[in-house]
């Protein structure tokens, strides 16, 4: 176990390295497509309410790396002062099997899932789209905001979540840390959030079936990004916008077994598993949304880290 390149969230940062993992998700993202890798199911064992022990393991073959994550996800968390999520990821090398870095969990996921809807952000939405709103103000609203402004012109942040005190600080985040001018308003409820929003991020820990968001709030032609809940069933927007919209995801088999919005949209009748488009099959093809609103629900798979950990490793090397 000698010889592994620790990697902190210290070297996780910045928009270099940002767009390196953007990148790499999008070449992982073909593959998976075109049947040319694979992201085996995740090991899930809950103990107490809502409590999660998860293990993924994946290779990309192209890039001759495996790695395996070990996660713990902890909803009343951030009540104590604590990160939602602790873990640890483990790099390896295809040919030798040797260890080459281990990464720091938490830090790794939510750049990764912030990169992702990046990704979907980058070939889904207006080009030259300036609003943003986030509900949640949580880890992963901040590597959503980041992630996002990398890869469109962001000039207007919106934010809402149901704890004012976390609200108002990361407004305060946002102000502190953009890299160029970024007006930032704290609403007072969701729907002001998102009514007129190019682009929508839900970043939440629900793991209820009300929806946080109705399809009516969102503006025709917005694109919105889906990566919160705590399980299959769990709801952050109404399966109703789906109905009408161009539906993204990262693969159809994962969305239909994983992603709540989806399964509901599905039960109802009100999309039918065709109408899923992979971010895969559209990476090569631009996304042909005739206008459409665009919905793109995250659930993250193993590959995902995979791909995310070798972009940093070889930034660090």
């Amino acid at each position: 176990m000698s010889g592994q390149l620790m990697i902190g969230a210290a070297d996780m940062a910045g928009r270099e390295r940002l767009l390196r993992v953007i990148d790499a998700l999008a070449d992982v993202f073909v593959d998976l497509s075109a049947g040319r890798t694979s992201s085996p199911p995740r090991t899930l064992v809950q103990h107490g309410p809502q409590r999660e022990l998860l293990a993924g393991t994946a290779v990309w073959e192209r890039r001759g790396v495996g790695s395996v994550k070990i996660t713990t996800l902890t909803p009343d968390n951030p009540e104590r002062g604590l990160p939602l999520i602790h873990g640890v990821v483990a790099l390896t090398a295809l040919e030798t099997g040797r260890i080459t870095a281990l990464l720091e969990g938490a830090e790794l996921t939510a750049l990764r899932t912030g990169a992702v809807a990046a990704l979907a952000t980058r070939l889904c939405a207006p080009e030259h789209a300036e609003d943003l709103a986030v509900i949640g103000a949580g880890v992963q609203a901040r590597a959503v905001v980041r992630a996002v402004s990398a890869v469109r012109p962001i000039r207007s942040v919106r934010v809402y979540s149901r704890t004012a005190a976390r609200t108002q600080e990361f407004a305060r985040w946002i102000r502190d840390t953009a890299g160029a001018p970024v007006r930032v308003t704290v609403c007072r409820t969701a729907e002001e959030a998102v009514t007129d929003a190019a682009v929508v991020c839900t970043t939440t820990s629900t793991s209820g079936r009300t929806p946080l968001v109705e399809a009516g709030w969102v503006a025709r032609g917005a694109h919105v990004n889906v990566i919160g809940g705590t399980h299959e069933e769990a709801l952050e927007v109404a399966p109703a916008l789906l109905a009408d919209a161009f539906v993204v995801v990262e693969q159809r088999v994962a969305a239909v077994e994983e992603a709540g919005e989806v399964r509901a949209a599905l039960a109802a009748g009100l999309i039918g598993e065709d109408r899923l488009h992979e971010l895969g099959e559209l990476v090569n093809a631009p996304a042909a949304t005739g206008g459409r609103t665009s919905v793109f629900r995250c659930v993250g798979m193993a590959i995902e880290d995979t791909a995310a950990a070798a972009a940093l490793y070889e930034a660090a090397s």
